[in-house]
């Protein structure tokens, strides 16, 4: 019934040279060092989580809060299907051999439009903290950033650990010396996380509804998603079948403490409502401490987006190699994109995820968090769905990391997940609505007639143990 094949199947499908194998080369901390700085958390504090304050301002730790704790059972999900299904394709891979090719087709589309978008998004913000010492302009700024991570992308991944481990240290650094300040200046007891207000037009407090809180979830699943980068990394994993489960819930207990913790020290030491809501971190810490701190803290950040920007490069170009490699484009593109460099690493694939990125700078991307929201929520529905559908057959004696509370977990989860998606705003509905609706179509006019031969979603030999 599923639709995935062993390599030798895959091989005998369409005569070609099979495409090479990356290598086993990353234990958990490697894993985890990576996937951490894919979450980068100091970026996402000082890049996405000012967009929450400005729309939930008290409100928004509690946001963060609740998409935390939803992320626990998305983290299940990704444990034990990552750990079944050890790919580099990810969630296509995973929803492809237990919901089908369609439903992994969609998947993989939702899950490439967040990893193109996201990186050139948060790659722009490095103008606004190099300010203290250089005025760039944003897109050119952005564009130096994405192509920097391509040529680091190009190394293997265990050099790539080593360099993103240290740009990790000082970003969680930042998040910590904005955490100390924060509540060493609160101006508010732990009663404003949970007033529900944000500061209105007029500058008088509004509330903040539930209605808000449930719409802002799609954003705050968004801050701790890089997680997964884990499951896209499993191929190179030493022991995947321990590890992937691993390095996911380390990831997101870390990263969710590492965000969560500043943002209630920002709402605590926040000089007013209408400060809060601003959301200006940098001015925040500023006046906390003096302009060195400041400046020291805008440079972490910095140095966090770049880091992002490398892990991300890294995670997206597996995500291309492993589509060719199961033959979802035409030949000469598979060919193309399952090629690796002397490092190891998928460079043509690499180089197809980090130039476009440095292009997309210079494109107007302020309407696509909400798009990227969406795609986020979408892509962990379909996850939850096939984490359902995980014990049945086969699979049900494969050796894997198992979750507790199945079925509940995922049944509790689809049905959350759901229910914000019909709280997103229209606009950003239609948009993703329309990408999936004409990826569809490729699949039913290229994909679907050559079934025999595309599409072939295929597991490493030694995952299939």
């Amino acid at each position: 019934m599923t639709d995935t094949l062993t390599p030798v199947e895959g091989a005998a499908a369409e005569a070609s040279d099979g495409p090479q194998k990356l290598k086993r080369s990353i234990g958990v901390v490697g894993g985890t060092l990576l996937t951490l700085s894919c979450v980068t958390p100091a970026s996402t504090l000082f890049v996405v989580v000012p967009d929450l304050f400005g729309s939930l301002g008290t409100a928004t730790a509690l946001t963060i809060a609740i998409g935390s704790l939803l992320c626990i059972a998305v983290a299940f999900c990704y444990s034990e299907l990552g750990t079944l299904i050890p790919s580099a394709g990810g969630e296509y891979a995973m929803v492809s051999t237990l919901a089908g090719r369609l439903a992994g087709w969609l998947v993989f589309v939702l899950s490439l439009l967040v990893v193109m978008v996201v990186p050139p998004v948060i790659a722009m913000g490095t103008a606004d903290y190099l300010a203290p010492i250089v005025h760039l302009d944003p897109a050119m700024a952005g564009a130096g950033v994405m192509l920097l991570a391509t040529l680091a992308g190009l190394l293997d991944l265990r050099a790539n650990a080593w360099i993103t481990g240290v740009f990790l240290v000082l970003e969680v650094i930042a998040a910590a010396v904005v955490a100390v300040l924060g509540f060493a200046h609160a101006e508010r007891g732990p009663a404003s996380l949970v007033s529900m207000e944000v500061a209105g037009a007029d500058g008088h407090a509004d509330t903040v509804t539930g209605l808000l809180v449930v719409s802002g979830l799609a954003i705050a699943l968004f801050v701790t998603q890089g997680f997964s980068t884990a499951v896209y990394l499993s191929e190179e994993l030493e022991n995947p079948r321990r590890n992937v489960a691993r390095t996911v819930l380390a990831t997101l207990g870390i990263s969710a403490v590492i965000i969560l913790v500043p943002v209630v020290a920002i709402t605590l030491g926040a000089s007013d409502l209408q400060e809060l809501t601003g959301g200006d971190l940098s001015v925040m810490v500023t006046a906390w401490s003096n302009s060195a701190v400041g400046t020291f803290v805008s440079l972490c950040v910095a140095l966090a987006i770049i880091n992002a920007g490398i892990v991300m490069v890294i995670q997206n170009s597996r995500v291309l190699y492993a589509s060719a490699r199961d033959k979802a484009w035409p030949r000469p593109v598979n060919d193309v994109l399952a090629r690796l460099g002397r490092f190891g690493s998928p460079w043509v694939a690499t180089l197809a995820v980090g130039v476009p990125g440095a292009a997309l700078c210079f494109v107007n991307l302020d309407t696509l968090y909400g798009v990227t929201g969406v795609s986020v929520t979408g892509m962990y529905l379909l996850v939850a769905v096939a984490a359902l559908l995980a014990r049945r057959g086969s699979h049900r004696h494969t050796r894997a990391w198992r979750m507790p509370l199945w079925p509940a977990m995922p049944v509790l989860l689809i049905v959350v997940l759901g229910y914000i998606l019909t709280q997103q705003e229209t606009a950003h509905l239609l948009w993703t609505g329309g990408i999936t609706a004409a990826a569809t179509l490729y699949w039913a006019l290229y994909l679907r007639p050559r079934r025999d031969t595309r599409w072939l979603v295929t597991l490493p030999e030694d995952a299939r143990d």
